[in-house]
């Protein structure tokens, strides 16, 4: 998606080889109207699978996901990296280890909203070793549900996540692969490579 490789490039911050910090547009501040165009292009890409909700997890991926969901017509769930007194109906549990964060959090979902009927779409932010969407299709296979598609924002993809997903039998779409970072250089994977 060329609008969001010219804003990585514009305003996306190499840290490190490792590290990506989007934090002007989707991940501290947010662009709404390139939040609204990334739900547009991931509801291009997954309308003809049939989900009937989207899920992700808090808070990167809310943004993106609302976007889906709204194109789309169905509810977004977000998994819950915190527990609260409010969160206590049957819970579905999964430790996701976050790259970036370098800890693992227990993300939740309710019983209540995921049903052996559900045909989910998991939207995530970044994709780096694959642990969010992998921790999101285990819980959706809890309920009994199905993943119909994972789409990721930003993909690093020198790493093994995509992989794993596919190893996994998930259809991914990645709105933008990079091929590396360097402090003054990040370049994207090209179509077919």
């Amino acid at each position: 998606m060329k609008r969001l490789e010219d804003k990585i490039l514009s305003e996306g911050i190499a840290l490190n080889e490792q590290v990506l910090k989007v934090d002007s547009f989707l991940n501290h501040q947010v662009d709404p109207k390139l939040m609204q165009d990334i739900g547009q292009e991931f509801a291009r890409r997954f309308r003809d699978n049939g989900a009937t909700k989207v899920l992700t997890i808090e808070s990167s991926g809310i943004a993106p996901a609302i976007f889906a969901a709204l194109e789309l017509d169905v509810p977004l769930i977000f998994a819950k990296k915190q527990k609260s007194i409010t969160l206590t109906d049957e819970l579905i549990v999964e430790p996701v280890y976050s790259f970036t964060k370098q800890m693992t959090s227990h993300v939740a979902v309710s019983r209540k909203f995921l049903n052996s009927e559900d045909r989910i779409l998991i939207i995530d932010d970044f994709l780096a070793n694959g642990e969010a969407a992998l921790g999101l299709g285990k819980i959706v296979e809890k309920t009994g549900a199905s993943v119909v598609g994972i789409g990721i924002v930003i993909e690093k993809s020198f790493q093994p996540g995509r992989d794993k997903l596919i190893e996994a039998g998930y259809q991914v779409e990645s709105l933008a692969r990079i091929k590396a970072l360097a402090k003054d250089n990040i370049s994207f994977v090209e179509k077919g490579e």
